[in-house]
């Protein structure tokens, strides 16, 4: 894929490095010249311009880019760059960083942005999962808020431990994507039964979180275990 990205600080170039690490095209866009380094990352294509400019665009050949990312330290410039990326050039996937958590609410569809990431609202999310194990972290947006990638960790004393996946009831539009043990990564299967400490990675609907935590934390909405033949 050709991505391209707008802002070369180290948010940026760091973005760009992975990318191109797994043999994507990747062209950052500059505006600033103490950040324009083509040597940092010299694998990616250079533009020295404003990417909140219609003309810096047109000449990145913003057209040809299957995703953009607004990756700049200016959450203004963001938007602006989302919005333009995806109604005048049609990029069909715009990712747009988040610089302040206050300014999340326009980070959506109607400015243009398929996925927001928030740089502190990760950092938090991170702290909150490494000290408060049984609390519903919420770790990403997608679809311009209208789901959410959220985690919890097993507590010790939470009744689904030593229970089977199938036995946990979820509300409508949640799903389990994958439980985290150790350094393996489970595709969970009804059979599979949970343990303390185990990391679930749920996408849900913006609107569900309370229903998982009382599904997770609620032994009410628990079916009873299913009993195996002898």
């Amino acid at each position: 894929m050709r991505i391209g990205i707008a802002g070369a600080g180290n948010v940026g170039r760091s973005v760009a490095r992975e990318l191109l690490d797994y043999g994507h095209k990747v062209l950052l866009i500059e505006r600033l010249r103490r950040n324009f380094d083509p040597a940092a990352v010299p694998a990616a294509e250079w533009l020295n311009g404003d990417a909140c400019e219609l003309s810096t665009l047109e000449e990145a050949g913003t057209h040809t880019c299957d995703v953009l990312i607004a990756a700049t330290g200016d959450d203004k410039a963001n938007l602006v760059v989302g919005l333009l990326a995806k109604s005048e050039f049609g990029v069909p996937r715009v990712v747009a960083r988040i610089n302040n958590v206050y300014n999340e609410w326009l980070f959506s569809q109607a400015w243009g942005i398929d996925v927001a990431v928030s740089t502190p609202g990760a950092l938090a999310a991170g702290v909150e999962g490494a000290i408060d194990i049984g609390h519903l972290v919420r770790l990403m947006g997608l679809r311009g808020g209208a789901a959410e990638l959220t985690k919890l960790t097993l507590p010790d004393d939470n009744p689904l431990v030593g229970r089977a996946v199938g036995t946990l009831t979820l509300p409508e539009n949640t799903a389990l994507v994958t439980v985290l043990r150790g350094s393996d990564v489970i595709l969970p299967q009804p059979e599979h039964i949970l343990e303390a400490g185990d990391e679930m990675v749920f996408v849900a609907d913006s609107t569900a979180e309370g229903s998982v935590r009382d599904a997770i934390h609620g032994a009410k909405l628990l079916r009873a275990p299913v009993e195996q033949d002898s």
